[in-house]
């Protein structure tokens, strides 16, 4: 979603979610559903009407990847986890021991990592890719442009 929300950026703010459904390659009511979390945290609004659509409402200055993984609220980005098909056994215990330490440790070195990344910054790279790749032309997510 972090790309969405800087494409948006590059096109004034705005997008429908039937633009958004088509740079992701997926359904725009699993955009509305996705869109939820970010517009709860107050990150866009949606607006109804001809010209309506989702509009940031927060600068990319003001928000990090981590701000777009916490709205997104993922279970977790890990598959290992803490088992209790065993509560009793001591090997299990230790084990979900080693593993929930192990994990803490990694969660919290992603969300430093994710909080340290502005969503300017993908938008200041992305603005020097696009003058040298597209030559002045405004740029189109591809999938948004080979759908229309």
């Amino acid at each position: 979603m972090a790309h969405v929300l800087v494409h948006m950026a590059f096109h004034d703010g705005v997008a429908t979610s039937e633009t958004i459904a088509r740079m992701l390659n997926t359904n725009p009511v699993v955009v509305r559903r996705t869109m939820a979390g970010l517009r709860d945290r107050g990150y866009v609004a949606s607006e109804k009407g001809p010209h309506g659509g989702w509009r940031l409402t927060r600068r990319l200055e003001e928000l990090t990847l981590l701000d777009v993984h916490q709205a997104l609220e993922t279970a977790s980005v890990f598959t290992i986890g803490p088992s209790d098909d065993h509560a009793a056994c001591p090997v299990e215990n230790l084990a979900n021991q080693a593993i929930t330490g192990a994990l803490g440790q990694a969660s919290a070195a992603l969300e430093a990592a994710l909080g340290q990344v502005r969503l300017s910054d993908i938008l200041a790279e992305g603005q020097a890719l696009r003058a040298a790749m597209d030559h002045g032309r405004p740029h189109q997510c591809p999938n948004a442009v080979a759908a229309q």
